[in-house]
């Protein structure tokens, strides 16, 4: 996290030729500018900026003068430029979203994507086996916004089966939020379940050919007990990683086309309106939310591999 936080700073921050001009705005005098830049800090050095940063994170810090002064908190990831708002705040305010979004569909495409490879391997070559196939590569063929578009088409236009899709709060109303989730869940299944369905594929017919697989059919254990205690769960490994990655980088906000087609305000469409408006401290704030998510979730995934796979406890 330390080295993430050093180069995204460096990055937003001394690239940039001038950020208090971005802050500034379009018609800018020269005194407003410099106003802008003492407020902000800066017209201290990187190095300085950058320790005053780290300080943030930590113990919080101030923005502006002794006449207009902005207390950020910690853990402060700065000030928007466009806002006045602390950064922080503002991710905050659209995490639910994004968690809800996110978790939503992991699970279901986690549990979807292994059923259907695990029906696949074992039914290799068969018609099972084959629709499994091609349904994971019309996943991959097709793109979010298609399929979003299509099932707002369908789902809300033409049949008008559900609501217009959109984030409610859980706590607020428990029916509008699933109702409003389930086509942007739908969306990342479709698109995220090529994926897991190929992988559990593989992963089982490799390890149909060990020895031990043999060995376990020919005692006369159950099928089941064969295909999901022995085979699954040494086959569960890689998909177990990249379901790490897939789900820190989803509730950081990494689902930004399915957020802008189904309107919700969520971290990925944060990070878009940022960018359009230049507003640096909310683009490193999202960079930083999301790789933090991103950490997370592979410490999660290490801890994960001990529990399923006892050769890991051994090592």
């Amino acid at each position: 996290m330390l080295v993430i936080t050093t180069i995204t700073f460096f990055i937003f921050f001394a690239l940039p030729s001038n950020p208090a001009l971005l802050a500034c705005g379009k018609t800018c005098s020269p005194s407003r500018l410099a106003e802008i830049k003492h407020s902000l800090g800066l017209d201290q050095s990187y190095l300085t900026q950058y320790w005053e940063f780290l300080k943030g994170l930590f113990a919080g810090r101030d923005f502006g003068d002794q006449s207009v002064r902005i207390h950020c908190g910690a853990p402060c990831l700065g000030v928007s430029f466009q806002t006045d708002t602390p950064v922080l705040t503002t991710l905050l305010s659209d995490f639910p979203a994004d968690l809800s979004l996110g978790l939503g569909a992991a699970v279901a495409f986690l549990v979807l994507g292994v059923g259907l490879g695990t029906v696949a391997a074992v039914r290799r070559g068969r018609a099972a086996d084959k629709a499994a196939v091609g349904l994971a590569l019309f996943g991959v063929s097709v793109q979010i916004y298609f399929i979003g578009l299509l099932l707002l088409y369908l789902f809300v236009d033409k049949f008008q089966i559900l609501p217009t899709s959109g984030y409610t709060s859980i706590t607020e109303d428990p029916a509008g939020w699933f109702k409003g989730l389930i086509l942007p869940w739908a969306t990342l299944v479709i698109v995220y379940l090529a994926m897991y369905t190929r992988l559990t594929r593989s992963s089982m017919l490799e390890v149909f050919a060990e020895d031990y697989m043999r060995t376990a059919r020919a005692k006369g254990l159950p099928a089941s007990t064969v295909v999901l205690k022995h085979g699954l769960r040494a086959a569960i490994t890689p998909i177990i990683t990249i379901f790490g990655m897939d789900v820190g980088s989803l509730i950081g906000g990494s689902a930004v086309i399915t957020e802008s087609v189904f309107g919700i305000n969520g971290i990925g469409k944060l990070a878009v309106d940022s960018v359009q408006n230049s507003d640096l401290p909310v683009i490193l704030g999202t960079t930083l939310f999301a790789a933090t998510f991103v950490v997370l979730a592979n410490v999660v995934v290490d801890l994960v591999y001990g529990l399923v796979d006892p050769r890991v406890r051994l090592a």
